[in-house]
């Protein structure tokens, strides 16, 4: 019993409380209820996993429903894993203690592309042949969704089937086509009538041909009535949709260690870096109403002492003046804290930071995004430097002294003047906190500037854009470093090699795979941990595996190229991006969809939700 081998092993490890389960609201069904076991699997540590308002949704959602049961598996830190491996024990779900090789369905969610290594180890660990075509009728089928699953082809040789979209109600509909199925389970059969689902992609069922040049030449369906585009599933009516009234509480801290309400899914802005703000069109939104019932619910059955409004850009909820006042008051008495997504520079965030510091001051989070008003042009934020130093007064005279500010390096049409611009914003939020400071006698600042490496992203109008070199991310790194040197200013930057091979992964093709399973057998795991990545790794993998790291990353393509995820239907139409992409070298701004329809081709595509 793998129950029995974990006590004698677990004082060996750093937080054991990581791989016991049993917490507070977690669901264990007797076996004579379950037909359908589903393991949610998330392929980052317990802490990150747990963080997850999807894992939330879908594991409650999904055991509720008779003869079904939803567990958890997270993937081992080392660690354990060296723990695990010695002691002869698999890779196990924290609900039964079975091994993942004993679920039917295994489903990974796939949030961040430098966490592959992980989804092969887990499954390697669990007893499940890593390539799909190694699978048989006794194995768990393996599933992957999540914003990343918008280009499967790097796993396509390692997951079975992808759900495109949302996953609340095609989910359900997996399980259920498993259930009925599942006494005479062929796992053919089952893929054939599972590709039939809306949202379902199957990429087994399609081969891919090339050019003499490496790009594609053809992606075709092998099998009849699989359809040549997959069209992503979508929860219409976020007020009738189904959210959790309660959570699952760890024994310990998680990275997000609050209880979580979505406000609404989709966003108007149309930042053209952004991949969630295009995939998840259109706005969707939960009624006021609605969201301070599910707060004060999940607030009294978690114990959490903090509530965070979740979205892409909470501020732009049509109803979030009433919410936030209503959930201040609700909160004043309990001292609940209400945390916000990075917010608008913009007089109304000032406004909402009065109610929230009626309770709790929380750290504050802005993203100019880029350092100079032809950047900010470029990318499509519409804010200016106006806005930030107004902004920044306002703050300022509420009493906040720390502010963070995210950046990017490498945008498109990026010049050393763009980046010099980093720079002086957050010199700019110094003087104004000086000025701010001879009047209201405030205490002393804390600002953190921080810089990502920009990484074009499948289904935006950067797709086409070529990433920075090493070179080049680094000069600006270097350049900033030597730039800022107010000592009131903290900088950091992401490591630009990490970006790198994840614009591999982003626009990667088929071919990929090989370059993954290559430097996973070489050790990678924990990718997007600095502690555990090797970018040495990775390039030998690559190398040896016949795998050109510019072709991905810093080529630019051409409109006319068939791209790898060409085939995935998002909602948004291509000439719309390629329409933006045009507008971005000429500087030239799109308005809000709020402020009147832009044609992206959601409303089209969804019969007129916007």
């Amino acid at each position: 019993m793998i129950i029995e081998k974990l006590d004698a092993i677990l004082d060996l490890v750093e937080k054991p409380a990581r791989y016991i389960g049993m917490e507070m609201h977690s669901v264990i069904k007797p076996d004579n209820e379950v037909n359908v076991r589903f393991a949610f699997a998330f392929p980052d540590t317990y802490e990150v996993g747990m963080s997850h308002l999807g894992l939330h949704i879908l594991y409650q959602l999904i055991n509720k429903e008779a003869g079904l049961q939803c567990e958890r598996v997270f993937a081992p830190w080392p660690d354990m894993e060296a723990v695990m491996r010695s002691a002869d024990i698999p890779l196990y779900t924290l609900e039964s203690y079975r091994p993942l090789s004993e679920m039917d369905v295994v489903g990974f969610t796939l949030q961040y592309e430098l966490s592959y290594t992980n989804i092969l180890n887990m499954l390697e660990l669990g007893g499940i042949p890593v390539l799909s075509a190694d699978r048989g009728n006794h194995d768990p089928v393996v599933i992957a969704g999540g914003p990343c699953a918008f280009n499967p082809e790097p796993l396509a040789d390692i997951i079975d089937l992808f759900v495109i979209g949302e996953g609340e109600e095609v989910t359900l509909e997996l399980l259920r086509l498993y259930e009925s199925i599942k006494p005479n389970f062929d796992r053919n059969a089952f893929l054939k009538q599972a590709a039939q689902i809306e949202g379902i992609y199957v990429p087994s069922f399609y081969q891919v041909r090339y050019n003499e040049d490496g790009t594609l030449a053809a992606f075709e369906p092998l099998e009849p009535g699989v359809p040549a585009k997959i069209r992503k599933r979508l929860m219409k009516d976020l007020n009738q949709s189904y959210f959790p009234d309660k959570f699952i509480v760890p024994f310990i801290d998680t990275v997000h260690d609050r209880a979580m309400v979505e406000l609404f899914r989709g966003c108007t802005r149309g930042c053209r870096f952004c991949q969630a703000g295009m995939i998840y069109r259109p706005i969707r939104e939960r009624s006021a109403d609605e969201v301070v019932r599910l707060s004060e619910t999940l607030l009294s059955t978690t114990g959490y002492e903090e509530l965070s409004l979740t979205s892409l850009s909470t501020l732009d909820h049509s109803e979030i003046r009433p919410t936030i006042e209503a959930l201040s008051k609700l909160n004043e008495d309990a001292k609940i804290g209400l945390s916000l997504p990075s917010l608008r520079l913009d007089s109304f965030s000032v406004e909402v930071l009065k109610e929230i510091q009626k309770v709790r001051k929380t750290g504050l989070t802005f993203a100019p995004e880029a350092g100079s008003q032809r950047m900010r042009d470029i990318i499509n934020k519409n804010v200016d430097e106006q806005d930030l130093t107004e902004t920044m007064r306002q703050i300022f005279e509420l009493g906040w002294d720390k502010v963070k500010l995210y950046f990017m390096i490498g945008l498109p049409f990026e010049t050393m003047e763009d980046v010099d611009g980093i720079a002086g914003l957050g010199d700019l939020v110094t003087y104004v906190h000086k000025r701010v400071s001879s009047v209201h006698k405030s205490k002393g600042l804390s600002v953190t500037v921080s810089a990502s490496c920009f990484v074009p992203k499948p289904l935006t109008p950067f797709q086409w854009e070529p990433q920075d070199s090493l070179e080049q991310f680094k000069e600006k790194q270097r350049y900033l470093k030597q730039r800022i040197t107010n000592k009131k200013i903290k900088f950091s930057y992401h490591d630009a090699e990490t970006s790198r091979v994840e614009a591999v992964f982003a626009r990667g093709d088929r071919r990929i795979s090989k370059g993954l399973i290559e430097a996973w057998k070489n050790g990678a795991r924990f990718d997007g941990w600095n502690d555990y990545f090797s970018y040495e790794r990775w390039t030998e993998a690559f190398e040896k595996t016949g795998i050109d790291m510019d072709f991905y990353a810093t080529r630019k393509r051409s409109y006319s190229e068939l791209l790898p995820w060409d085939h995935i239907d998002a909602g948004v139409d291509k000439h719309f991006l390629v329409a933006e992409n045009e507008n971005a070298k000429s500087g030239t701004t799109t308005q809000d969809c709020r402020d009147g329809c832009i044609g992206c081709g959601v409303n089209v595509c969804w019969g007129g939700l916007c």
